[in-house]
Order: structure tokens, then sequence, then C-alpha cells
């Protein structure tokens, strides 16, 4: 436990803090962090970190970028600000939204801007609900998530969101949403059963909750490329195939979250390129702008356009859209962002320094508390158990996964513990080989510590 300084005191006293631990957090208190470069962070008392979560999966070119500072200066100099109500628009926002439709994964008419992931998937059930509408299937409104999934964390996309303690005293899930399989082949397959067969079993049960709910009544499926808040879950072989065969046999469009895993994070621009995933709306966030400035976004298909068109006529508005929808800031960081990421190759720089992350991260594998190791491109995690052959889960009430985040911190590696007691790290895509292996060799002193601690307690070993 760390004293509490000056600052972590007026912490205490005065912010509340999103996805924390609010009692412990009044005894523990904040990491407060004072500058960045690079892919460090530096703490109110001088001491350095390596990013291990890029922030929160986001910081794609790392801290101080003065490409992207200088272009924030000039366009809050320039304009500050216009909105996009009304007809209005402005040359960053035309801009941003060409250089999307060109570079989607998805076939694209149009795209919307918001200022967040969570944003931009309540956007989606919105425009999905209002499109089935306007095509005469009013029934057609449900929308099936994952469990273990993350969207966001609004009424709605909390609702997506399949993780019980998103819904636990807030009265979510709403009506209308529903979820299926988490396809962690690891902790979730039959003995002996492979990762093909594991997905075809998925895709069953999805098409017999189809079938339940009636196909009629089905608007859309939302899905990560890869599960991040839920545990940094891999899909398993011929997953994405399998599924987008059963929403095509029933008419279901297919969401693709890709708020972590767009802008190279996979070792691809995007997360559906790296598993074949044919979306036909991509939601956007995150890396797009490095988290400079905080900007979201979603595409809109050329079917789907025609609908709002004729729908804002009889109703005389699209009426949706947010005050600093396309704020010009955002978007102008975002275009240089992207601009920085293709004049650098960031995708194959990422695929150079992949294997290394993955060597670095499956030797951990061999730790007593490592399940499984998993990684693709620069995003992986360590699941850690209490028996690695039943694959048998330490007490949830000892916090193991949050423990091995504070020992990591000790040695100067920010991560975090998601979904559990998996460890996810996701560090700023500009990170070269000696940071990976100065991460991981933290990462082995966190585990180690943990395993000590643990047998202290008498929660491990004999």
């Amino acid at each position: 436990m760390r004293p509490l300084s000056n600052f972590a005191a007026r912490d205490v006293e005065t912010l509340l803090h999103p996805t924390t631990n609010l009692l412990a957090h009044r005894s523990l208190g904040p990491l407060v962090v004072e500058r960045a470069e690079g892919v460090y962070v530096y703490d109110t008392a001088g001491k350095r970190y390596i990013e291990g979560l890029a922030g929160l999966w986001c910081t794609g070119l790392g801290y101080g970028n003065q490409e992207l500072v200088e272009t924030a200066r000039e366009q809050m100099s320039r304009l500050s600000f216009t909105h996009l109500f009304g007809g209005r628009s402005h040359e960053p926002a035309i801009a941003l939204a060409e250089k999307i439709k060109a570079m989607a994964p998805a076939p694209t008419s149009k795209v919307f801007f918001t200022n967040s992931g969570s944003e931009a998937n309540d956007t989606q059930i919105k425009i999905a609900w209002y499109f089935n509408n306007a095509r005469g299937q009013p029934k057609r409104k449900k929308i099936i998530s994952r469990h273990r999934a993350y969207h966001g964390t609004t009424i709605a996309t909390a609702s997506l969101s399949g993780l019980a303690v998103f819904h636990a005293d807030f009265d979510l899930p709403m009506a209308r949403v529903l979820h299926t399989d988490c396809p962690h082949h690891w902790r979730s397959a039959e003995p002996g059963e492979s990762e093909e067969d594991y997905a075809s079993r998925l895709a069953r049960n999805l098409e017999e909750l189809i079938e339940r709910e009636g196909p009629e009544t089905i608007a859309a499926f939302i899905a990560e490329p890869v599960m991040g808040a839920g545990g940094v879950i891999m899909p398993p072989k011929t997953y994405f195939e399998e599924i987008q065969a059963v929403l095509s046999r029933h008419g279901i469009a297919l969401i693709a979250d890709e708020v972590i895993c767009g802008f190279a994070r996979t070792g691809n621009w995007w997360g559906s390129q790296t598993y074949g995933i044919r979306p036909d709306t991509v939601t956007m966030a995150k890396a797009i702008t490095s988290a400079y400035v905080p900007l979201g976004g979603l595409t809109i298909s050329e079917d789907v356009y025609q609908a709002l068109l004729e729908e804002s006529g009889k109703h005389g508005v699209f009426a949706h859209g947010f005050t600093y929808s396309g704020h010009p800031l955002a978007c102008a960081v975002a275009l240089k962002t992207i601009e920085i990421y293709e004049r650098i190759n960031i995708v194959a720089h990422v695929r150079r320094v992949a294997p290394i992350f993955a060597l670095r991260l499956n030797a951990l594998a061999d730790h007593p508390l490592v399940g499984d190791a998993r990684s693709v491109g620069l995003l992986g995690a360590l699941e850690l158990v209490k028996n690695k052959r039943s694959k048998e889960n330490f007490d949830p009430k000892l916090g193991v996964g949050g423990r091995v985040a504070r020992f990591a911190e000790e040695e100067g590696l920010i991560c975090r513990a998601v979904g559990g007691d998996n460890i996810g790290l996701c560090p700023p895509l500009i990170i070269d080989g000696a940071e990976i292996n100065a991460m991981f060799d933290m990462m082995g002193r966190a585990l180690d510590k943990a395993e000590a601690w643990l047998r202290s307690e008498g929660q491990f070993g004999a």
C-alpha cells in the first residue's frame, strides 16, 4: 500500500473513478501520472513505468508525439469548434470521413463520428432499429452479443457487454439484448475438442438461439475480433467463418467492434482482416487518434444510408447526434495519426516485433501461476490459475489478477487484470524489441512476487 501523497489525498476526496473498486481506492489511492514520453509514463515522484496497456488499449503512437501536439495547436488556433448539425461541416471531418471510407473493412457509404466507442456502439443499436423500421421489418430489434464481451458503458452498450459487473445493480441488461457463447477454446472446449469442432458447436448454439427467438426478431450480431476487457480472448480457428454463415442464412447484420483491434493492433489495419471477418458495419475509436483527443465513429453502408435518407425526409431530420460529433480538433488529430501510421508503416512494425512479444509472453506459460498465454500482434494475456492441470480458478475474493498488476506496478510496468484473473498486455504500437523484453522481465518478477504472496497465505501449492 502506498502512503497517500497530497495529490492522492485530494483525489480520494474529490474524484469518482470509472471502473474502480471505490472502497479499496480510499486506502490504496491512485497512481498519479505527471508526464509521459514514448512508451513510458512518470508518476509525481519521478518513477518511470512502461505503459503496458497503451493507456486503455489506445495510445498507439505512445506519448508526447510532437506532430500530434502541433496539429492540435494549429487546429485550435484556426477553428477551435464547429458542429455537424443541420448540415454544417468543416474540412477535417470531411477529409477524415474520406480516409475512413477508403480504408474501412466494411462496405461504406458514409461515416458517422462520435466521441467514444461506447457512443459509437450505442449509435449502432439506434441505427439498426431505425433501419429495420424504415424497411418494414419493425420486429427486427434484438441484438446478439456474447458472454464476456465488452462494448461500452452506456445503458445500451453496457447491456451488450457480457460482463456481469457492468449489469449488477444497474438493472441491466435491457430488453432486446441477447448473449451467446464466449469463444474461449482453452477454457470452454470439451476434452479433445479441436478448435474447428468447438467453433462449429458455438455456431450451432447461436443458430439455436436465433431460431428460438425467431430470426425475424434479430437485427444484428456484434463482436470484437479479439475480446478485450473480457480477457483478451482470440477466436478459435474457423469461428467467424461459421458464425457469418449462420448470420447470412438469417439475414442478420454483423457489427465488428474494432475499438481495440482497429489501426494495426493485431498486425493488420483491422482485426476483421486478421480473422477473415466480413462485417456490414464497423465501430472504431481509441487508436484512431492515439487517444490524444476523444473520437469514435462507425461506418454506414449504402442500403442503410438510403433508408436514413427516406426516414429523415419523412420526419424532417435524422434525429441523432452529439454536440461534439466530428469535433474539428479530434478529426484533425485523427487524420495526422493515420498519416503517421502510414508513413512509419505501423503495420509492418507490429509484424516485426510481434514475434518477440509472443516469444516472451509464451515463455511465461511455464510459470506456476499461468494456465494460458495467448497473443496476436501486440495484444496478449496471461490467464492465471490455481491448478494448471484442472484449470481451477483462484477464489475471486483473493483478487489475484489485481495483485499481480500491483506487483507489476512496483516493478515499473503498468498492466491490468481483465475478465477476472487475466493479465492484459497491449503496449503502444511503437514499442521496440528492447522495451518488449524489459516489459516481460518486469512481468516475470511480478508473477514471482504473486506466487510468493499466495504461498505465504496458504492459497497455492502444497
